[in-house]
């Protein structure tokens, strides 16, 4: 565990909760895992097919802590970046970890439309509205001290959430700029092999002037350094701003937290990696940096 001076010394254990978010402009809700700070003891839970170690419903530490989102990827679920939210919660954060509606595991009717691009990052801002609406989580939390974290079309949906302007290059409607919701609540951004194919247009990132640290796989076929790092470094108004780190040997799917012995197929792309990689083992390294990352910029 990390400390910071001047914060509280973060948690022993991670509370978690499972919620559900009330989009209006959908009229719909759409489920959420939340995690945070605790005192009360761990206990190992079966969530779908994951295994981890929480204290259900648990009442939240005492303290005011920086919140943190997690945007999951195309036809993804919350729980595949469940070893980095548990890092960050037993570190001293609130961590909020929707499912995109319609573009999930288990309904994926939206993936690859126009409509999907411009509902990811107003769920972000419906979440944030969510978390500071809440009597029991308004209290834990510090104002002005908001983070997302996107893998994938996730990275995507963290940088139009934070004020990127959308370029959109789908056959259906090319050269169309996409007006999403931003939200200026947002101060930092972690960016794990991001989709930045709408955000090659000159303007499109001028909008973000926060801290961004980047990661990046030197292996990955989905969505390659070289197309997808440089219209964020060339983007914000403050290359200085962003941290990248290329990971070597990384695949697109590496940075998803390791998945049980049992589900480890070739068949099951998201669980594999490059001949070599050892996802454990990064996954420690990637938690601790995140960590520090944040607990420096927030």
């Amino acid at each position: 565990m990390t400390a910071v001076p001047g914060r509280e010394a973060p948690s022993t254990f991670a509370g978690c909760r499972s919620v559900e978010v009330f989009d209006k402009t959908d009229d719909a809700t759409f489920p959420m895992v939340v995690l945070y700070p605790t005192s009360k003891p761990e206990s190992s839970l079966h969530l779908g097919e994951h295994d981890l170690n929480a204290s259900v419903d648990a009442a939240p530490r005492n303290g005011v802590f920086p919140l943190v989102l997690i945007s999951h990827g195309s036809g993804g679920s919350p729980l595949l970046h469940r070893t980095l939210a548990l890092h960050l919660a037993r570190n001293g954060f609130v961590v909020g970890v929707p499912e995109h509606p319609f573009n999930n595991r288990d309904n994926n009717s939206l993936e690859g439309t126009v409509e999907n691009l411009f509902n990811r990052p107003r769920h972000i801002r419906t979440v944030i509205d969510w978390f500071f609406g809440r009597k029991e989580f308004a209290r834990l939390l510090k104002h002005g001290s908001v983070a997302v974290i996107g893998h994938s079309l996730g990275g995507y949906t963290a940088l139009a959430a934070a004020g990127g302007v959308p370029i959109i290059k789908e056959a259906s409607e090319p050269g169309r700029r996409l007006d999403v919701v931003h939200d200026s609540r947002i101060r930092a951004l972690v960016l794990l092999a991001p989709a930045t194919t709408w955000f090659r247009s000159d303007g499109a990132l001028s909008g973000l002037n926060i801290p961004i640290l980047l990661f990046v796989g030197d292996k990955d076929e989905h969505t390659p350094r070289e197309a997808h790092v440089q219209p964020i470094l060339k983007g914000v108004p403050d290359e200085t701003k962003v941290e990248c780190r290329v990971i070597e040997n990384a695949g697109h799917f590496s940075f998803l937290s390791p998945y049980p012995p049992h589900m480890v197929k070739t068949a099951f792309p998201p669980s594999q990696d490059p001949p070599g990689f050892d996802r454990a083992r990064f996954h420690e390294k990637l938690n601790t940096e995140v960590l520090e990352f944040l607990l420096r910029v927030l």
